[in-house]
């Protein structure tokens, strides 16, 4: 028997003036998607932002449904619009905030299961790690690359 660490590498800020000057635009775009979320049902409000490797910045975020299976995250609504727009580019940076009635979560906001398995599938397709930066009052964290959220993801197999 062999036992393995997994370490995770998380770069933490005390305020968002802290970062680059990239991140804070990107985390800016994040924060004001958050306001158009339609989330009637769980009042939770996600706003994500993506920055393209050709400088665009194209924002997401929940958009619910009274089925609740059929909604999508900000994180895979913003990816999948910058697919379908954009569809050479790679992806260099995600920005993700979440708010409720009392305003931005204290601690970071972090991303569903799906839309981790879908940030390991856009590193695989552009062969670039995701530079993540997840948004909380307290504190906001920047990780290197979707294996930081998924250490044990399924990993994509090329098809020849």
């Amino acid at each position: 028997m062999r036992i393995k660490e997994l370490k995770i590498l998380v770069q933490e800020f005390d305020r968002s003036e802290e970062l680059p000057e990239s991140d804070q635009i990107l985390l800016q775009a994040a924060r004001k998607a958050s306001e158009n979320a339609y989330a009637p049902y769980s009042r939770f409000n996600v706003g994500a932002a993506v920055l393209l490797e050709n400088g665009e910045i194209i924002a997401g975020n929940n958009q619910e449904n009274a089925d609740f299976t059929d909604g999508l995250c900000a994180e895979r609504v913003a990816l999948f619009y910058a697919h379908a727009t954009y569809p050479g580019e790679g992806v260099k940076a995600i920005a993700v905030t979440a708010k409720n009635k009392n305003g931005f979560l204290a601690e970071p906001a972090q991303p569903c299961g799906s839309c981790r398995q879908v940030l390991v599938e856009t590193e695989f397709r552009f062969k670039n790690p995701i530079r993540i930066i997840l948004d909380g009052k307290n504190s906001i964290q920047v990780l290197n690359g979707a294996e930081s959220l998924l250490p044990l993801a399924f990993k994509p197999v090329a098809l020849d």
